[in-house]
């Protein structure tokens, strides 16, 4: 899944992509590289991002789904937490719809995503990217995580939206410690009995800083060793900024698995 930030603030490539032009060139060029997936959006999600309007999140991927519309040969996810830019993001040609606060009680958007048969990343996080990271507090992370998991993908079916439309996403550095975030990782196949795809964001996170001490432009060589470890794990679907690189990685690791006695 290669990421279109089409925005002036997310942590690692804020406003490089927010000239539609520059975002459609991008994604155009991450579907060259071998990305089976692209996930466009328009609100940054970093810890203590600012929300950003509806009204404004339209404007800012709207013209980039209209401009992508026949010219890109993988699906569009639209990362998003509001119904209307959702559905606005459907009707323009988008299949999956990720949502980082799948923790709401509204199921609007969820009528949204059952509106459309449209594809569903539930994804965890504790708090809101206001205030997610101040002082994070599990008993048992990775129990919680699969609690959550196991509560949505109940409430979601009740809304309309079955198990076989949704993937699900522990959301590294969505409200978690440096502990948290390497428990769930080390621990991310034992959602595998829940019978549904995971998808995996770790790309340039911060917390590959706190373990390595690298800037976010040199955390490329642990993002893909998470990756790796992830697929060996059984994560069908990582999230990432670097595509080219991230795709030699899985396959090189799925060959390898391929052999296996």
């Amino acid at each position: 899944m290669g990421i279109v930030n089409v925005t002036p603030d997310s942590f690692s490539d804020g406003g490089r992509y927010l000239d539609p032009e520059a975002a459609v060139d991008h994604a155009l060029a991450l579907a060259g590289e071998g990305a089976d997936l692209i996930d466009i959006g328009g609100e940054s999600t970093r810890p203590q991002a600012a929300p950003v309007p509806e009204a404004e999140e339209l404007r800012r991927v709207l013209p980039v789904l209209d401009r992508l519309a026949g010219r890109l040969s993988v699906p569009i996810s639209i990362d998003t937490r509001k119904p209307a830019v959702a559905r606005a993001a459907l009707e323009a040609g988008a299949g999956l719809v990720n949502d980082i606060a799948a923790n709401r009680e509204d199921p609007a958007l969820w009528e949204v995503v059952a509106t459309f048969g449209a594809g569903y990343v539930c994804t965890h996080m504790q708090g809101t990217p206001q205030t997610m990271q101040e002082n994070p507090r599990y008993a048992d992370v990775v129990r919680e995580v699969g609690a959550f998991f196991a509560d949505r993908l109940d409430r979601l079916d009740r809304h309309g939206v079955p198990a076989e439309q949704v993937a699900l996403d522990v959301g590294i550095g969505f409200g978690k410690s440096l502990d948290h975030n390497l428990d769930l990782l080390a621990q991310v196949g034992s959602y595998k009995k829940l019978s549904r795809p995971m998808v995996l964001g770790v790309s340039r996170k911060s917390f590959l800083g706190k373990l390595s001490g690298a800037g976010v432009a040199d955390r490329l060589p642990a993002s893909l060793a998470c990756a790796a470890y992830a697929v060996l794990a059984g994560v069908q679907v990582i999230r990432t900024h670097d595509v080219g690189p991230t795709r030699q990685a899985v396959r090189s690791v799925e060959a390898l698995q391929e052999r296996k006695p």
